[in-house]
């Protein structure tokens, strides 16, 4: 985008405006998927709950990363 003439504080606003829904929509599907593990009761629940709980916190987080920190590292 910054060949195409936009300085680069506009391409890359564009480039993040442009990826967030694909990004979104990835891990909350994830992260919807593990929500049986988080939730789950009977037999071996505690392994599952730690797990699912693990998976959960990191892909919220790698979630934020990616929303917020990858997007404006070309910033720099």
């Amino acid at each position: 985008m910054e060949k195409e003439g936009r300085g680069l504080i506009e391409a890359t606003l564009e480039a993040s405006r442009m990826r967030l829904r694909p990004i979104l929509m990835t891990s909350l599907a994830f992260i919807l998927g593990v929500m049986p593990l988080v939730i789950s009761r009977g037999a071996g629940s505690g392994a599952q709950n730690a797990v699912g709980t693990g998976v959960m916190g990191g892909m919220l987080t790698a979630t934020l990363l990616a929303i917020f920190f990858v997007q404006y590292s070309s910033l720099l």
